[in-house]
């Protein structure tokens, strides 16, 4: 149990002010879950805790109440409805028997008149509890985005481990046939390593993705159009699932770029399935090479319906997605990574008439 003096709302008067405030509180005493007052109520004056517990909860969006805090003894509350001259905004109950001293609005005003350094107590009493308010609002948003995020991470991994799963699947069911080749179940049991170490090589870029850390490889000169004839014919059974066709506009150029395979074949892999996606009743994915400037610039479109101009600005930042039911933008952004991380650059555009078109340029290895 408290005097009134004692709370820190007062701390700052001296005794003389005191003596003066101290007529102004009436004791009143409450019995443990009692309402003190309730949401919307007329601000009717300011309560001093002298002894007990009280809650202050709000109704929110859903319409459930939520214990914002809880006040113990020297304690205020009640204060902001008397110097807005708004109603309620919170409703405040008895968590144990009380003893709270009240100030009516009117004896508030008086005092605050006359007391100039109560208004200052009282500012900085208000500053104090805002800026406590603001910081465990910040650590709520920060743990509800974390676990947001959490979430979205879970379903881009499950989206993105359907399809090499349907062809592990299919694969091994085709080894299983009694009248399967020897040659079969070899191409089987290969296309089903190809895949584990696909599903191997997503989980560890979203940990990477996760860990914000930039990734460490090494870096080799790797013959262009062989990488990418073994990188599409692998992605082919996977698209083909979707009824969608790999066709070349021309073949990739005799020349050798600086890359590490696993790594850009996960380039080839997003963009095919982003096209994929984009072509829900199937439709062909087109790859057209250049070079310019001592790099190769590598395009790869699809027959869909372009670029959706809601996220066209920020097409490759993570977790922007527009019209997929399971997508969580994470593709793109990887693949930016990825080909940052092998001094490159990418982007996208829009041609009338045309689907979405992506291109990446690669520095063309010049030789040691």
């Amino acid at each position: 149990m408290v005097a009134l003096e004692s709370s820190k709302l007062f701390s700052g008067l001296t005794q003389a002010e005191i003596d003066i405030l101290k007529p102004t509180a009436v004791e009143l005493t409450f019995a443990a879950g009692l309402e003190i007052f309730k949401e919307g109520d007329r601000g009717d004056g300011m309560y001093v805790v002298k002894s007990g517990l009280v809650e202050i909860s709000a109704v929110l969006k859903k319409g459930e109440p939520r214990i914002l805090s809880k006040l113990t003894e020297g304690e205020f509350f009640g204060e902001m409805a008397v110097l807005d001259n708004e109603p309620r905004s919170a409703t405040v109950k008895t968590a144990e028997d009380c003893v709270i001293y009240f100030i009516s609005s009117e004896e508030l005003r008086r005092m605050l008149e006359k007391l100039p350094r109560l208004s200052t107590c009282l500012i900085k009493e208000i500053s104090r509890r805002l800026r406590e308010f603001n910081r465990q609002y910040l650590e709520e948003t920060l743990q509800t985005e974390r676990l947001a995020i959490i979430g979205r991470f879970a379903r881009s991994i499950v989206h993105d481990l359907k399809n090499p799963l349907n062809i592990i699947g299919i694969s091994a069911e085709m080894s299983g046939m009694e009248s399967a080749t020897p040659e079969m179940r070899l191409a089987a049991r290969n296309r089903i390593r190809k895949q584990v170490e696909r599903i191997s090589n997503m989980v560890n870029e979203l940990l990477e993705f996760t860990r914000g850390s930039q990734t460490s490889f090494v870096l080799a000169p790797v013959d262009w159009p062989t990488f990418v004839q073994q990188t599409v014919d692998d992605i082919r059974p996977e698209v083909g699932l979707k009824s969608v066709t790999i066709e070349y506009v021309n073949q990739p150029p005799q020349i050798e770029v600086q890359l590490n395979p696993e790594r850009m074949a996960r380039v080839f892999q997003n963009l095919a399935h982003n096209g994929t996606d984009a072509m829900p009743e199937g439709g062909r994915l087109l790859l057209k090479f250049r070079i310019q400037d001592k790099e190769v610039i590598t395009e790869m479109e699809d027959t869909g319906e372009g670029i959706a101009p809601e996220i066209a600005d920020e097409l490759f930042e993570a977790f922007v997605t527009f019209g997929k039911a399971h997508g969580t933008g994470l593709g793109l952004s990887i693949c930016k990574k990825i080909v940052e991380d092998h001094q490159g650059r990418i982007y996208a555009r829009n041609e009338q008439g045309r689907g979405a078109i992506f291109a990446f340029h690669l520095p063309i290895y010049q030789g040691s």
